[in-house]
């Protein structure tokens, strides 16, 4: 009989392969057939078994879908800084777990912008990668979608006042503590020029909370 630790790294093993190989939005789409995903899957995700922080993004960009390796684009560059992390470190599955709410490119809109993560995604996978990872301490809920998710009623009608909220998803007597962040995209240079309390408030102490897990 396998050891408790061999059977939860079986199950994570079991749960990357299956989501590796799932075609959902290509072949059963949710809204029919002329709204299947354009282009072949290609899931990315991080499952860790021993990362004590999640990094809950939206969904890869083409970059990411081309490469495999998530934020490895312009803003993973910029969201490593927030954390004050190298790449290494950032890569070490031991230290980062990183499940967006939708695993592969959405594709474009009509105005080159990416479309949101399909809906078929979160419904399918999201209970079952929580539960694989209950070692999880702090969740990095970036963008709306992954903090409509993690916040549930919680979140504020607008994610500049969920964010601005972020006190009161972090100091929490059950569940797993949330840090709400906007998307780290550099379409978004403008906002945070507009509320320097991102960087002034709420970067130390995402900081401080990243250093404190990764040690």
């Amino acid at each position: 009989m396998l050891a408790k630790t061999e059977q939860d790294e079986a199950l994570i093993a079991a749960l990357r392969r299956d989501i590796a190989y799932c075609r959902i939005c290509r072949d059963t789409p949710l809204k029919g057939e002329a709204d299947c995903l354009p282009h072949e899957p290609r899931p990315v995700a991080v499952i860790s078994g021993k990362a004590r922080l999640l990094i809950a993004g939206q969904a890869p960009g083409l970059r990411v879908h081309e490469s495999g390796l998530p934020f490895n684009d312009a803003s993973g560059n910029r969201l490593r800084d927030w954390l004050n992390v190298s790449r290494e470190t950032f890569y070490d599955a031991d230290r980062f777990a990183i499940v967006p709410m939708g695993f592969c490119f959405p594709g474009y809109d009509a105005n080159g912008s990416d479309l949101p993560p399909r809906l078929e995604c979160a419904p399918r996978w999201r209970e079952s990668v929580m539960q694989a990872m209950p070692q999880i301490e702090l969740v990095l809920a970036i963008g709306q979608y992954a903090q409509a998710w993690h916040l549930g009623a919680r979140r504020m009608k607008t994610m500049t006042e969920t964010v601005q909220n972020w006190r009161s998803y972090l100091h929490v007597n059950q569940g797993v503590p949330v840090l709400a962040l906007p998307h780290p995209s550099w379409r978004n240079s403008a906002w945070l020029k507009k509320n320097p309390w991102f960087e002034g408030e709420l970067l130390p102490v995402l900081r401080q909370n990243v250093d404190r897990l990764l040690s």
